[in-house]
């Protein structure tokens, strides 16, 4: 019972995925406040940013899997700031994503888990490639 009330509690993960970037918000169910969040607009990511916007041909995606990695360690780093040990997804959510967005946000979900932070619901979750 203890665990059911722990999860009811447990801060919320979301993604927002779009071709031109990726941002990963942290949220308290019971403020629905933000706690933390990354994004690929963060200055760190500018300079690559800017060389898939002016590369030709153009590419539609402006974000891949090594950038939403860094950003999964980035929000883990500030969540262990904080003092958040465990993250909570909304597994229907993750799913109804197309499939060359989930493969992409696979490894922002492995980032945060090797930094030591439990992801309620990210085993239910199949990633490909």
């Amino acid at each position: 019972m203890a665990t059911l009330a722990a999860t009811q509690n447990a801060n919320i993960l979301r993604l927002v995925v779009s071709c031109r970037k990726i941002t990963a918000q942290v949220t308290n169910p019971n403020t629905h406040s933000i706690v933390a969040m990354a994004s690929s607009t963060e200055q760190e990511f500018a300079a690559q940013y800017r060389a898939k916007l002016n590369r030709f041909p153009r590419s539609h995606n402006f974000w891949d899997s090594k950038m939403a990695s860094r950003i999964g360690e980035k929000i883990a780093f500030r969540l262990r700031e904080i003092g958040v040990s465990s993250l909570q997804i909304d597994v229907q959510e993750e799913l109804s994503r197309p499939i060359h967005h989930r493969k992409m946000v696979g490894p922002l979900f492995e980032s945060i888990k090797r930094s030591g932070i439990t992801i309620a619901g990210a085993e239910d979750l199949i990633f490909l490639g």
